[in-house]
């Protein structure tokens, strides 16, 4: 589902994404208000949304979706590439964010890796990580440790549902989809200590 209030740049993606043998775009939204009254009936793949709405941001549709489904996967398609553009979108939980200046094959490309739950941020973003709590960098370590939620809860004395609820949050805030890419995150960072 693509959302996107400018209509030309709007029929460009279309064009783009349903010229693809594996893509299709299954509904389309021009502001905040359509986007939460369409998106409960379209269940989209993957959310494509620009953040520069004319009645919000995409940030809040974004937020909505993940009402809707906690696992839905999301592409920010923005003309803005700043800093607090893209501490944003992975704080509502979006797996990458793509400029509109990108060739077409590029936003093919970004679409299905969002969809296949890996993150697509620009270059010079890639490294620059979210800062989280001690407490959450110690969830963090438990996840690298290969700790299910059950015994990371026994490990810091607090509920399971706790633990879950922070693990959302840490994925969120990290960029990430999934509890394996944390544990890769940290495997990776643990190999390179060791050099």
């Amino acid at each position: 589902m693509l959302v996107d209030d400018h209509e030309v740049v709007r029929r460009g993606i279309v064009t783009v994404i349903d010229a693809q043998g594996d893509l299709s775009v299954v509904g389309e939204a021009s502001s905040v208000a359509e986007a939460r009254r369409r998106l409960p009936a379209i269940r989209p793949d993957v959310l494509v949304v620009d953040l520069q709405l004319p009645d919000g941001t995409g940030i809040e549709v974004m937020r909505s979706a993940r009402e809707i489904d906690p696992e839905q996967a999301m592409l920010v398609l923005t003309s803005f590439d700043d800093v607090a553009a893209l501490r944003e979108s992975r704080a509502a939980g979006a797996a990458g964010l793509i400029l509109k200046s990108a060739r077409s094959q590029e936003i093919a490309d970004s679409i299905r890796a969002v969809h296949a739950g890996r993150t697509v941020w620009p270059a010079d973003h890639v490294t620059e990580e979210q800062e989280i709590s001690d407490s959450a960098q110690r969830i963090v370590d438990l996840i690298g440790d290969g700790h299910s939620n059950r015994e990371i809860a026994d490990e810091l004395g607090i509920a399971e549902k706790t633990v879950k609820n922070r693990v959302t949050v840490i994925l969120q805030t990290l960029g990430m989809q999934r509890r394996t890419q944390v544990a890769a995150m940290v495997a990776a960072r643990r190999r390179a200590s060791w050099k």
